[in-house]
């Protein structure tokens, strides 16, 4: 196969994980030559960089906030990635004029695909019933899709501003989902009587949720009966994931969303199915240190 390059956009983008799982991939897939790197690129300076690729490129692979400010350069939008208003991933395509752009979602399928690590799949999955969101941004939109594809498509949407809700409900509209927007309640009792619970809150904005959780169970209120998926891993483990878990409920964490997600787009670029155990080796020892910061 012709070496071809990757990268992974961002501002910053100096932490991302994304270089550690894709090369991981090219080694294992026997892809000498390929290339992936990550980028640091501005919004105002998205437009031509991408503008410079060349047929070298096989895609990218997008951060916040460039996953939206990437939408008016493609030349095809995927419908998930359009509904969602999200591009986490751009495929180059070799057309006979030159290039074609096409943006794709896979955010969607790293949480579907660790949501199923908590829940269990196989023939006796069950749907999930019921669900909570914390959070209003552009993980938020993806996690309504992957709520909607495991069988909620009324989840509860706990923010902390109604007025910042905007983009969320138009995306929600877009797929036909009916969320429920309420203002965070750090003590609200959905926590810990849904189905699932995905944190898409930055860093430590969820610890006031793992303050009252811990409370509530020193109080002897019932523990948490779903799964929690909290998007952030660093610190790993998180304190809403440290406090859910000694509540008796069931983690997985935010590292097997961006295993997930990271393995579809080597999919999509490679067109090879992504050795998964190889790429989650590597993440595993990328991630160490945080584990023994913590």
């Amino acid at each position: 196969m012709t070496p071809r390059r990757a990268a992974v956009l961002g501002h910053p983008v100096a932490h991302s994980l994304s270089p550690v799982l894709h090369s991981a991939a090219y080694r294992a897939l026997g892809l000498d030559g390929w290339e992936y790197t990550a980028v640091d690129v501005t919004e105002e300076q998205l437009g031509g960089f991408v503008e410079g690729l060349d047929e070298s490129w096989a895609g990218l692979s997008l951060t916040m906030p460039l996953k939206q400010v990437v939408l008016d350069l493609l030349d095809h939008v995927e419908p998930l990635a359009g509904v969602v208003g999200a591009v986490n991933t751009v495929l180059l395509q070799p057309t006979g004029s030159g290039r074609t752009l096409v943006g794709a979602n896979t955010d969607v399928h790293g949480l579907v695909a660790a949501l199923r690590e908590g829940l269990g799949s196989g023939p006796g999955e069950r749907p999930v019933g019921s669900a909570l969101v914390l959070g209003a941004g552009a993980t938020a939109a993806s996690t309504l899709a992957a709520l909607a594809e495991l069988g909620c498509a009324s989840p509860t949407v706990l923010v902390r501003s109604l007025a910042r809700t905007g983009g969320l409900q138009r995306a929600a509209h877009r797929m036909g989902v009916t969320p429920r927007f309420e203002i965070l309640d750090p003590a609200s009792p959905l926590v810990a009587q849904v189905d699932v619970v995905v944190s898409t809150l930055p860093s430590r904005a969820a610890d006031p949720v793992a303050d009252a959780l811990a409370g509530q169970a020193a109080a002897g209120a019932a523990a948490p009966r779903g799964v929690l998926l909290d998007v952030v891993y660093d610190p790993r483990p998180t304190a809403l994931s440290r406090t859910w878990s000694q509540a008796g409920g069931t983690v997985v964490g935010g590292e097997r969303m961006l295993l997930h997600q990271a393995a579809e787009q080597v999919r999509l670029m490679t067109g090879q199915v992504a050795p998964l155990a190889a790429m989650a080796e590597a993440l595993e020892a990328a991630l160490l240190p945080s584990v023994t910061r913590s």
